[in-house]
Protein backbone atom coordinates (compact mmCIF):
# COMPACT_ATOMS: atom_id res chain seq x y z
CA UNK A 1 0.00 0.00 0.00
CA UNK A 2 2.80 2.34 0.82
CA UNK A 3 4.35 1.57 -2.50
CA UNK A 4 1.40 2.45 -4.55
CA UNK A 5 0.40 5.91 -2.56
CA UNK A 6 4.44 6.52 -2.78
CA UNK A 7 3.92 5.66 -6.67
CA UNK A 8 0.47 8.13 -7.03
CA UNK A 9 2.56 10.56 -4.95
CA UNK A 10 5.30 11.02 -7.78
CA UNK A 11 2.55 11.00 -10.48
CA UNK A 12 0.52 14.29 -8.67
CA UNK A 13 3.92 15.98 -8.50
CA UNK A 14 4.69 14.65 -11.76
CA UNK A 15 1.20 16.47 -13.05
CA UNK A 16 1.62 19.66 -11.21
CA UNK A 17 5.23 20.80 -12.80
CA UNK A 18 3.68 19.90 -15.73
CA UNK A 19 0.53 21.98 -15.25
CA UNK A 20 2.88 25.15 -13.56
CA UNK A 21 5.45 24.63 -16.72
CA UNK A 22 2.74 24.97 -18.92
CA UNK A 23 0.86 27.81 -17.51
CA UNK A 24 3.98 29.67 -17.49
CA UNK A 25 4.53 29.03 -21.28
CA UNK A 26 0.93 30.36 -21.82
CA UNK A 27 0.01 33.07 -24.19
CA UNK A 28 -1.50 35.70 -22.44
CA UNK A 29 -3.11 38.94 -23.52
CA UNK A 30 -1.23 42.63 -22.23
CA UNK A 31 -4.24 45.00 -23.90
CA UNK A 32 -7.50 44.28 -26.12
CA UNK A 33 -9.49 47.14 -27.18
CA UNK A 34 -12.19 46.89 -29.66
CA UNK A 35 -11.62 49.68 -32.82
CA UNK A 36 -14.40 51.01 -34.60
CA UNK A 37 -12.76 52.98 -37.39
CA UNK A 38 -11.58 49.42 -38.59
CA UNK A 39 -14.19 47.39 -37.09
CA UNK A 40 -11.41 45.10 -35.42
CA UNK A 41 -10.38 43.84 -31.90
CA UNK A 42 -6.56 44.86 -31.43
CA UNK A 43 -5.03 42.36 -28.96
CA UNK A 44 -1.16 42.58 -27.91
CA UNK A 45 -0.70 39.40 -27.08
CA UNK A 46 2.78 38.52 -25.24
CA UNK A 47 4.21 34.90 -25.78
CA UNK A 48 7.50 32.66 -25.95
CA UNK A 49 8.74 30.85 -28.85
CA UNK A 50 12.05 30.85 -30.85
CA UNK A 51 10.85 33.55 -33.47
CA UNK A 52 8.01 37.08 -33.47
CA UNK A 53 6.29 35.32 -36.55
CA UNK A 54 3.70 33.15 -34.99
CA UNK A 55 0.35 33.58 -36.67
CA UNK A 56 -2.82 33.95 -34.32
CA UNK A 57 -6.10 33.35 -35.26
CA UNK A 58 -9.83 33.23 -33.25
CA UNK A 59 -12.15 30.39 -33.34
CA UNK A 60 -15.81 31.76 -32.27
CA UNK A 61 -17.95 30.44 -30.30
CA UNK A 62 -22.18 30.58 -30.23
CA UNK A 63 -23.58 33.76 -30.61
CA UNK A 64 -25.90 33.32 -26.86
CA UNK A 65 -28.82 35.83 -26.73
CA UNK A 66 -30.18 37.34 -23.65
CA UNK A 67 -32.87 39.25 -24.86
CA UNK A 68 -32.88 42.43 -23.10
CA UNK A 69 -29.78 41.24 -21.49
CA UNK A 70 -28.04 41.59 -24.13
CA UNK A 71 -25.55 39.19 -26.68
CA UNK A 72 -21.94 37.41 -25.76
CA UNK A 73 -20.09 35.62 -27.73
CA UNK A 74 -16.57 34.15 -26.82
CA UNK A 75 -13.71 33.91 -29.22
CA UNK A 76 -10.48 31.51 -28.44
CA UNK A 77 -7.24 33.04 -29.45
CA UNK A 78 -5.22 30.23 -31.45
CA UNK A 79 -1.63 30.30 -31.83
CA UNK A 80 -0.99 28.31 -35.21
CA UNK A 81 3.10 27.67 -33.61
CA UNK A 82 1.26 26.65 -30.16
CA UNK A 83 4.45 23.75 -29.67
CA UNK A 84 7.21 25.77 -30.65
CA UNK A 85 9.74 26.51 -27.71
CA UNK A 86 9.45 28.77 -25.69
CA UNK A 87 13.00 30.12 -25.55
CA UNK A 88 12.41 34.25 -25.82
CA UNK A 89 9.66 36.40 -25.19
CA UNK A 90 7.71 38.20 -27.75
CA UNK A 91 5.00 40.91 -27.71
CA UNK A 92 2.94 41.18 -31.34
CA UNK A 93 -0.12 42.96 -32.20
CA UNK A 94 -2.92 40.89 -33.64
CA UNK A 95 -6.02 42.53 -35.53
CA UNK A 96 -9.29 40.23 -35.48
CA UNK A 97 -11.87 41.65 -38.20
CA UNK A 98 -14.97 41.70 -36.81
CA UNK A 99 -16.66 42.49 -40.38
CA UNK A 100 -18.52 38.87 -40.53
CA UNK A 101 -19.50 38.15 -36.82
CA UNK A 102 -23.00 38.54 -36.86
CA UNK A 103 -23.56 38.55 -32.76
CA UNK A 104 -23.94 42.31 -32.37
CA UNK A 105 -23.97 44.25 -30.40
CA UNK A 106 -22.38 41.94 -27.77
CA UNK A 107 -19.91 41.49 -24.62
CA UNK A 108 -17.28 39.89 -26.65
CA UNK A 109 -14.58 37.89 -24.36
CA UNK A 110 -11.31 36.92 -25.76
CA UNK A 111 -9.47 33.75 -24.20
CA UNK A 112 -6.42 31.93 -24.71
CA UNK A 113 -5.61 29.04 -21.99
CA UNK A 114 -7.42 28.29 -19.30
CA UNK A 115 -6.78 31.44 -17.38
CA UNK A 116 -6.29 34.43 -19.24
CA UNK A 117 -9.37 35.99 -21.07
CA UNK A 118 -10.73 39.49 -21.22
CA UNK A 119 -14.34 40.90 -22.05
CA UNK A 120 -14.97 43.83 -24.74
CA UNK A 121 -17.68 45.62 -25.31
CA UNK A 122 -18.56 45.63 -29.52
CA UNK A 123 -21.20 47.72 -30.77
CA UNK A 124 -23.98 47.13 -33.91
CA UNK A 125 -22.71 47.76 -37.11
CA UNK A 126 -23.09 51.41 -38.21
CA UNK A 127 -26.04 51.68 -40.17
CA UNK A 128 -27.57 48.51 -38.99
CA UNK A 129 -30.33 46.91 -36.88
CA UNK A 130 -29.80 44.70 -34.22
CA UNK A 131 -29.56 41.19 -35.83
Amino acid sequence: MQKQNAGLSALALGFIAFVVSQAGRADNFQRVSYDPATDELVVVVAYSGTNPDHKFSVKWGPCIDHGAGGREIVGELLDQQFQDAAERDFTKTVRVSLAKLACRPAAVTLRTAPRFYTTVTVPARPGTARR
